[in-house]
């Protein structure tokens, strides 16, 4: 096996501050390094200089092209190479690069999805150079990592309101510090994004379309045996997919991506990847990489990666879970609680703030995961409920009662951990048990969002968590700062925060029908169970006043979102619908009347051998079988019209609502029945590969 010098190949092809510190003059360095930091204005000298050195280290590194790398709404990357060829006067060229070049580019802004901010024939777009997030070299291309916006100056992308809201997030907690006499310069979000991913056959894939055109089986039978017996999670890796991993972290840590921890996940077939902890805008940046060198490497091998969030039913999906945090430039950890977190005040504040923001934004962070492949997810048994509530754990539960009741906290004594033999160490217990049922969950110094679809950019989640924590902060620092006595004051807001909004908080099980009923009954707590039902509360006036104040969006910008988002649910199902169609008409129905001719023509034999033979087996299954061809001609038909009749809806809050009572429901109804007659049909007529041989097809 080669050996591999991790700390050699780390960001080897990542143009980051060891290189710039290496290549650039000092004060060059000084003055982008504030720019990245303090997030001041980029000095245009220095950008001629940084892209000198740029291109010097790119060329050297196989590069011979760049292209300025941004994140449109259609969820994934996108790039436009040029070369760094000019033309010399001799007839030869040279290879240049400027500053100018480096700081702005100029797609064709006309294709991608803009929700109304443009029209169609309007193609100017620009592309902005982010200092704060490194360039890098794929594919032989220097890769700039750039916002993209329109000509008129509105966000095209998912990297501008992800910049804008921890810009708001560190202003208002930067108010908040300032009260405690917390000395920093800024304050930053961090997360590290757990990928979850299913890798199959490269063989088996081609020969089923659903898996092709929509990136999920639309049909399938489960199997003898799925993940029931448990025995895959954390499971010995099979050698083909050891050697993937390999590959796949030698391509993550060449691009600097801190890819640390690896395993077999649940479900057959399901692997997990996690990262150490980045800055948001970076962890954004690595995790859309990420999905990409993923499926790359997978293909190398032979195989195809999965990121659809339900690409099985019947065994568990795949879902991201978002790690998030917030610190200072110190190294100082917000939410950490230290040794006395009943006596840490700062940290019970920010708790406060995180706590409050869930509870008065729990639509936003709902819709933030809402996408017509994680409906399929959210609620089943591996993945949190629609419903969105806290789970901090009895210790930090424990506190806050106290400070709501004006009682003296008991504390809780360390309990060590007896294994029973005595060769075993013992060890502390953590102060919180891990809740898998919870959508939000404080896991010690950082809080959990696991409601994140597989596929999607960790951006959205990021942007509506950061601006709903920056709105709880204002809040505070408005109220603070005009106290008198600040520790009275202070401890006056915790515990009316703590009471205002304790509905959110809950440590059971997220699963049971009585949670439901709980929370939505007694709690008022939302529950919003499809996109159809989510997104629009992006309009609600208390949401967009909020991101708005906060300068995330811009109204026209709020607006774009939630009609992209709308058709991009719609235009998905309907792939869907169109695809199902396309398998039962031209495979399915063909397949049965096949293998319904040839028991015919069986039964026929084998009675003209002897009329006592009885053909159970052929006249039963034929009975059945022809009962579901009938049956499933008629669901046929009925997707056909709603596929039809999608189309007449009008406004796409009326499509989405359509697809979500009609669509989905026929579209199930015609898979219930296409999946019985899978188990009555020969495997040598049925048309593709079944779950069984798409689940265990990696050895």
């Amino acid at each position: 096996m080669e050996n591999v010098n991790v700390p050699e190949l780390f960001g080897s092809l990542v143009f980051d501050e060891r290189v710039m510190r290496q290549r650039l003059s000092d004060e060059v360095f000084a003055s982008l390094k504030k720019t990245i930091d303090e997030n001041v204005k980029l000095d245009e000298n220095v950008a001629d200089a940084v892209a000198e050195e740029m291109k010097n280290w790119a060329l050297e590194n196989g590069a011979t092209h760049f292209t300025h790398w941004f994140q449109p709404l259609t969820g994934v990357t996108a790039e436009k190479h040029d070369s760094f060829i000019t033309p010399s006067p001799d007839g030869g060229v040279i290879m240049e690069f400027s500053g100018k070049e480096l700081i702005k580019g100029e797609p064709d802004a006309s294709s991608f999805p803009s929700g109304g901010l443009r029209a169609t024939f309007e193609a100017r777009g620009y592309t902005a150079w982010d200092p704060t997030s490194f360039a890098f070299i794929k594919d032989r291309t220097l890769c700039i990592p750039t916002a993209f916006c329109s000509y008129s100056g509105e966000a095209l992308d998912k990297k501008t309101p992800l910049l804008r809201s921890m810009q708001a997030i560190n202003r208002q907690a930067m108010r908040i510090l300032k009260l405690f006499g917390t000395d920093c310069k800024y304050v930053k979000t961090s997360v590290g994004p757990e990928q979850e991913y299913f890798l199959i056959d490269k063989e088996v894939f081609e020969k089923r379309p659903d898996l092709k055109y929509t990136g999920r089986t639309l049909f399938g039978a489960m199997p003898p045996k799925g993940q029931e017996m448990d025995d895959h999670y954390f499971g010995v890796i099979k050698p083909r997919v050891q050697e993937f991993m390999a590959d796949l972290n030698k391509e993550l840590w060449k691009l600097g991506i801190l890819a640390k921890t690896e395993h077999n996940e649940v479900a057959p077939a399901q692997h997990e990847l996690a990262p150490i902890y980045s800055t948001t805008n970076i962890a954004t940046d690595s995790n859309q990489l990420t999905m990409e060198i993923m499926k790359k490497v997978a293909s190398a091998h032979g195989m195809v990666c999965l990121l659809h969030e339900k690409p099985f039913a019947g065994v568990n999906g795949s879902g991201k879970h978002n790690n998030w945090s917030l610190g200072t430039d110190t190294g100082i950890n917000l939410l950490s609680p230290g040794e006395t977190p009943y006596e840490n005040a700062q940290f019970l504040l920010f708790l406060c703030a995180v706590i409050q923001a869930v509870d008065d934004y729990q639509d936003l962070l709902r819709l933030s995961v809402a996408t017509a492949g994680n409906d399929h997810r959210l609620g089943a048994d591996e993945a949190p409920p629609a419903i969105i509530s806290v789970f901090l754990g009895d210790e930090l539960t424990a506190i806050l009662d106290a400070i709501k009741n004006d009682t003296p906290y008991q504390g809780r004594e360390e309990v060590k951990m007896k294994l029973g033999v005595h060769a075993l160490p013992r060890f502390s217990r953590d102060t919180t048990d891990r809740n898998r049922t919870s959508p939000f969950a404080f896991t010690g110094n950082k809080f959990e969002f696991r409601s994140l679809g597989s596929s999607n950019s960790i951006a959205c989640s990021n942007i509506m968590l950061n601006a709903a924590v920056a709105e709880s902060l204002r809040q505070y620092a408005d109220e603070l700062e005009k106290a008198d006595n600040f520790e009275d004051a202070l401890h006056d807001l915790i515990k009316r925060v703590i009471k205002e909004h304790e509905r959110i908080l809950f440590d059971g099980n997220g699963y049971g029908e009585e949670w439901v009923k709980e929370a939505t009954e007694v709690r008022g707590l939302s529950n919003l169970k499809t996109t159809a039902d989510a997104m629009p509360k992006l309009l609600d006036k208390k949401n967009m006043d909020m991101l708005m104040a906060h300068k995330i969006f811009t109204e026209a910008e709020v607006h774009s979102r939630c009609e992209i988002m709308l058709e991009n649910y719609v235009k998905t199902v309907n792939i869907e619908g169109l695809t199902m169609v396309d398998m039962v008409r031209k495979n399915y129905l063909p397949a049965m009347e096949r293998y319904l001719y040839r028991l015919s023509q069986t039964t026929v034999l084998m009675r003209q051998v002897s009329d006592k033979v009885k053909c159970n087996y052929e006249v039963s299954t034929m009975e059945r079988l022809s009962e579901l061809t009938d049956d499933i001609l008629e669901a046929v038909k009925r997707l056909e019209v709603a596929l039809v009749e999608v189309k007449e809806q009008g406004d796409i809050f009326k499509t989405s609502e359509y697809i979500r009572d009609e669509m989905l429901p026929r579209m199930d109804a015609l898979r219930k029945c296409v999946d019985e007659a899978e188990m009555l049909t020969s495997q040598r007529d049925w048309p593709f590969p079944s779950y069984g041989q798409l689940l265990f097809s990696v050895n």
